[in-house]
């Protein structure tokens, strides 16, 4: 009979009941697509700044080289966490006596590791040579091969890519670090690192990677590792504001129905407590009303919320948004809890129903 009456109730008021609805359903989805956003959200948004170069600078102490064994140490000490490439820089003179500064580099690695350098082609044989594009107003004509100086050895080497960055790579030549090391005889004298992981991880890192490159000087660098906090926490912050808000729009619509429902059937609720009902039977009647209302919105809104989640994350991260079905029972608690809350205030004015005042129409 309990049930019945929960239907037919749900069945006669139709309008009332998918207002009600509706409200939940869209707090659950809301829910559902932040708390499974949140939950990839970290490491997503780490996987993107990691795009943007290294976080962590291994450098050569005093302006001089690194051991031919930093490398191999600090890929060891990074475990496969991170991506290690190593750079090397000297002052070299053109042809017409013109200083430009040239770096050796591994260009597969540090394609990887910059990739959101805007490269017109990438060097792939030897004395071929990326030029950034002030660089280029110094070694000559575009296209065209040039000869760099550096003390007293020369290299002719083929521009075959233009480099713009925004910053000081634009006023650099990159060449290969083999043909770098053979003509200049020098070493690389820094490491750039990207890893993902928190600002403590990348800290331990760094203490590590001191520990096994003692002769060098290891430090992250803090203007990625700031912009990234930064931008975590205020995005975190708008999930979470952007949730609040709509879950406290969808209490209060919910309020304002169950309010009009108590309203409609006050002659319903006299009844029941003139034909014997007690006041815990007609108020567990109408909480079971808002718990049902809770219960539907949370798995309709859960689906409807996964299938949200994937779609931001495509749209913004270009990535799957892994569905997280542990976050549910959270999910579900707080519809039951939203609906139940609402329910209070309607509950409240239950008790104060006199059914012989309601019953003769005052």
């Amino acid at each position: 009979m309990f049930l019945r009456m929960l239907v037919k109730a749900a069945m006669l008021r139709r309008g009332r009941a998918m207002s009600a609805l509706l409200a939940m359903i869209v707090a659950s989805a809301v829910s559902t697509a932040m708390l499974n956003l949140y939950a990839d959200l970290q490491a997503k948004l780490r996987r993107e700044f990691r795009n943007y170069g290294a976080n962590i600078a291994v450098i050569a102490k005093d302006g001089s080289s690194l051991g031919s064994d930093a490398l191999p140490k600090a890929e060891s000490a990074l475990g496969g966490l991170g991506l290690a490439v190593p750079f090397a820089y000297v002052v070299a003179r053109t042809s017409e006596g013109k200083s430009v500064v040239v770096a050796g580099t591994d260009m597969q690695q540090a394609r990887k590791l910059n990739s959101w350098w805007s490269v017109t082609e990438w060097p792939a044989a030897s004395n071929d040579a990326l030029v950034g594009v002030r660089a280029s107003d110094v070694v000559g004509p575009e296209g065209k091969p040039f000869t760099l100086s550096f003390q007293e050895r020369a290299i002719q080497v083929k521009p075959v890519g233009k480099l713009r960055t925004g910053g000081s790579e634009d006023s650099r030549v990159y060449i290969g670090l083999d043909d770098f090391e053979k003509w200049t005889k020098l070493q690389a004298s820094t490491i750039e690192i990207t890893m993902s992981g928190s600002s403590e991880k990348i800290s331990a890192m760094t203490a590590r990677l001191t520990q096994a490159i003692p002769e060098a000087d290891v430090r992250p660098i803090r203007q990625v590792m700031e912009a990234e906090a930064r931008v975590l926490d205020k995005t975190r912050a708008t999930l979470f504001a952007a949730a609040a808000l709509i879950i406290l729009t969808s209490a209060l619509c919910v309020l304002a129905t169950l309010m009009g429902w108590v309203f409609d059937r006050r002659r319903d609720f006299a009844i029941m407590k003139a034909l014997g009902g007690s006041a815990r039977l007609i108020n567990g009647f109408f909480a079971a009303e808002a718990i049902a209302l809770g219960g539907a919105g949370a798995v309709i809104g859960f689906a409807a919320g996964l299938g949200l989640a994937a779609w931001i994350g495509r749209v913004n991260f270009h990535a799957s948004v892994v569905p997280r079905f542990g976050v549910f029972p959270v999910v579900l608690a707080g519809c039951v809890a939203v609906a139940l809350i609402s329910a209070a205030l309607p509950i409240n004015l239950l008790r104060r129903i006199q059914p012989a005042i309601i019953l003769r129409g005052e």
